[in-house]
């Protein structure tokens, strides 16, 4: 198995609640490191940035809004297959349909407010990263 890393973002809505501490301790019990960390306040820019892929879809300028709204902590994690791991760990997108035991489940209240974001991918990981951290930010 190869170690990872893997971007993370606590979303508004889990900083609102004071939810921080609660999720890491998830995120660490599955054995991820958490080896960058900071709460920032996400610009209109850098959101409407970061979920440019989304561009087209009737629910961006609401993602966009919902993600400017408060603060966020964007994470980088590593571990073994840190990306497939981080996303068992969250569960579905919708909290309904989420396992027992995942973030989704125990924290969010509904889907558009579901906690927190994982990348998708090894090669976004490190797209992902690099919107938010430079390589000193990083301690592995």
């Amino acid at each position: 198995m190869a170690t990872e890393r893997t971007f993370s973002i606590l979303k508004p809505d889990a900083t609102k609640r004071n939810l921080t501490g609660a999720v890491n301790a998830v995120i660490e019990k599955a054995g991820l490191r958490i080896v960058g960390q900071r709460r920032i306040q996400m610009s209109q820019a850098q959101a409407e940035t970061f979920y440019a892929i989304h561009k087209e879809r009737p629910f961006f300028g609401e993602l966009v809004t919902f993600m400017t709204s408060g603060p966020v902590v964007v994470q980088v994690l590593e571990g073994e297959n840190a990306v497939a791991k981080y996303r068992e760990v969250m569960g579905a997108t919708n909290p309904a349909q989420a396992a027992e035991g995942t973030i989704r489940k125990t924290f969010s209240e509904s889907v558009g407010e579901n906690t927190v974001h994982g990348s998708d991918s090894v090669e976004n990981a490190k797209i992902e990263i690099a919107q938010f951290f430079q390589d000193g930010d990083i301690v592995g």
